[in-house]
This record gives structure tokens, sequence and C-alpha cells, in this order.
């Protein structure tokens, strides 16, 4: 039985800390996440090690296109979610409670050496509510010279943040929209937490960033705009995926039209120095090109990636510095 490492007693309740949640648990009581439980007065972590998924999966897949491209890495995640986001993608083991089986930090890093993966990609649903089981497993993969990735929402709170930093070598932060309104219509979560993990997180990790493009709720271009002011004013450098928006779980709204994706990747284009369109294909929105002289770096036709312009993290053609981590091409 493993103890959360975050929470307090409040009278006759436990009180979790590692999310801006904060559930208040009483005996016997299920956190929001389905991860934890407040056991005679102890915080159990009931999702310890219990997966639901498990595959070797293209790093581009996360997505993560400046973090050694073209290598696999073997994903894997929790069962539960700290979000109920109405459009969730991947409800079906994030919204809802499915079979799951143990397996150890040892194990699921041998796993990772012996397929030749370059490290474990803890994804599929929301990593953070699986802390304790990360934690474990990053420190373990990090003395096995192993990389870690979290493909997060980003709800978590600052303290268990710094505490896992030091072992995450990369993240893809879900920004799901930049007004407040739409985190707690649509997602049940708040936007200045998010926010405030996307500060924190760069500099310390690689960091990219994802926004799907949901059909007539953050699709204007007033919207757009203010959501790439925000990242460019942490640093244009960090890598923006645009996806789009399929009907899925509680959201039946039209998919998304791709002229208006094109639109926001030119609009996006002209801040961020590197910009990306995901779940659909318009041609060269995939590439990484030199910001400086427009060189092809990296072309990508779907999960497929080739190499072509760049050597170590440099544009070969003027020696521009590509932010990223590419010293495995």
């Amino acid at each position: 039985m493993i103890e959360g490492k975050f929470y307090k007693r409040e009278k006759d309740r436990l009180v979790c800390e590692l999310c801006p949640r904060y559930c208040r648990l009483k005996n016997g009581q299920e956190g929001f996440c389905f991860g934890r439980e407040n056991k005679n007065g102890k915080m159990v972590v009931t999702n310890y090690g219990r997966i639901p998924s498990l595959g070797l999966d293209p790093i581009e897949k996360k997505p993560l296109y400046h973090f050694y491209p073209s290598k696999m890495i073997l994903s894997t995640g929790p069962n539960g979610c700290n979000l109920r986001c109405k459009f969730c993608q991947n409800w079906q083991i994030s919204q809802t409670k499915v079979k799951t089986e143990y397996v150890s930090p040892d194990s699921l890093v041998s796993i990772a050496i012996n397929r030749g993966s370059i490290g474990i990609a803890y994804t599929y649903s929301e990593p953070f509510i699986w802390y304790e089981f990360v934690y474990d497993c990053s420190k373990l993969a990090r003395e096995k010279g192993l990389k870690n990735v979290l493909v997060t929402n980003g709800f978590i709170n600052e303290k268990p943040l710094l505490e896992i930093l030091p072992y995450i070598d990369a993240m893809n932060i879900d920004l799901k929209s930049i007004t407040p309104e739409f985190y707690k219509e649509y997602c049940l979560g708040n936007l200045e937490d998010v926010q405030r993990t996307i500060k924190i997180s760069f500099g310390k990790c690689h960091i990219e960033l994802t926004n799907l493009l949901i059909t007539d709720l953050n699709d204007d271009k007033k919207e757009i705009t203010d959501l790439i002011n925000w990242i460019s004013n942490i640093s244009d450098e960090i890598p923006l995926h645009i996806s789009r928006y399929f009907p899925a779980y509680k959201m039946h709204k039209p998919a998304t039209d791709p002229k208006k994706l094109y639109n926001f990747y030119l609009m996006a284009k002209k801040k961020l120095k590197y910009v990306y369109l995901g779940n659909v294909y318009i041609e060269n929105t995939g590439n990484t090109y030199c910001p400086s002289c427009n060189n092809l770096l990296i072309l990508r036709e779907g999960y497929i990636t080739e190499i072509k312009g760049i050597a170590g993290n440099k544009c070969k053609k003027c020696g521009e510095k590509i932010y990223g981590e590419f010293s495995l091409i």
C-alpha cells in the first residue's frame, strides 16, 4: 500500500494537495481522479503501477517534434484524470474506469530497455494523477540513462511540480484555451494553474505545447491572437502544435475546418519560430524549418520522419541554434 505524498488532515477529512482541485475526502471516499482514497485516515494511492495501456510509439505521436525526432518511446498512462473535458479525445481511459494490470517501476524500466526505447512517456491520460508511480519510475529510468516524458494537462500544484521536474526531460503541455471561462465550463479546471505550470517548467525541461482548436469554442481570432501572444511572451522558441478537433465524448460540434487551422498556423508563424498542425494533413505544416534561413531541417509525412538539414542542434546551412534536443541524430 503506497501512501500519497501530498495531503493534509482537516477534521474528519483528508485534503489532497497534489492538484488545484484539493479533493476533501471522508474515510472510504475516492478522489476526483480515481487515483486516491482516504483509508482510515491515510491517503492511499490506489492507482500505483496500475496500467490500462502500454505501447511503443514514435516520439512524434506525443507530439514532440524537437525532442529526439524519429526515435521510439515506450508509452503508458493511468486510468483517470483530474479534469473533465467535454471534448476529451481519449475519454475511454481518462473518464471511465477500465481494467488495469500491475507493473512495477523495475519492470517498466526493463521493458523500455529491452524494446530499445529512448525512455518512458507517461501519456494517454493525465500522468500527474499517477504522481508517486511516475516519480519512482522517473528516478529509476534516469539512473538507467533513459529519458522521461510527460504528456500532461498541466493541472498540478507548484510544490509537487518542482519536486518531480529534476527527473523530467520533456513535456508536452495541453493549453486548451487562453480564457478562464473555457476551462471552467468545458474542463472543470483553472487556466491560471496551467499557465503557472508552463512558466515554471520552461527552462527546467524541454517544453512543447498543444492547442486543440474546437469549432466555435476557442477558434475566434481574438482568442487565437491572445494565445499566441501569451506563449511568445514566455518564449518564441516554444513549439506549438495546433491540433484538429473531431467530435468525441460529450462534444458534438463539427470537426475543425482545415482552412481555419491553416489560418491559425499562419498567424502563429508570425510570432513563434516553430508551429505545427496535427490531426490533419496540410502540406509542409508538419515540417521543421530554420527560423533564420528557412532551410528544411526535418521532413515529416505522418509519423515518418526524415532528418534533412540539421546537425546536432544547429542548422546545417546557416548555423542557427534550434530549440530542442537532437543529440541522438
